[in-house]
């Protein structure tokens, strides 16, 4: 095999593996239902100091 056809077997297989990264941080996203996002904000906004508070 040429070089350039090695650098592009590498391409394809990290375009690949960052589709499947994706679909899964998406798939994962959309697990929560809209009340748990709700309440996992609240946390978030109640454990920050209260000058960074907006």
């Amino acid at each position: 095999m040429r070089w350039w056809k090695i650098i592009g077997l590498a391409g394809a297989a990290g375009v690949a593996a960052t589709g499947v990264a994706i679909a899964r941080a998406e798939r994962r996203r959309r697990a929560y239902t809209p009340e748990e996002i709700r309440v996992r904000l609240r946390e978030r906004i109640e454990s920050q100091p209260e000058g960074r508070r907006s």
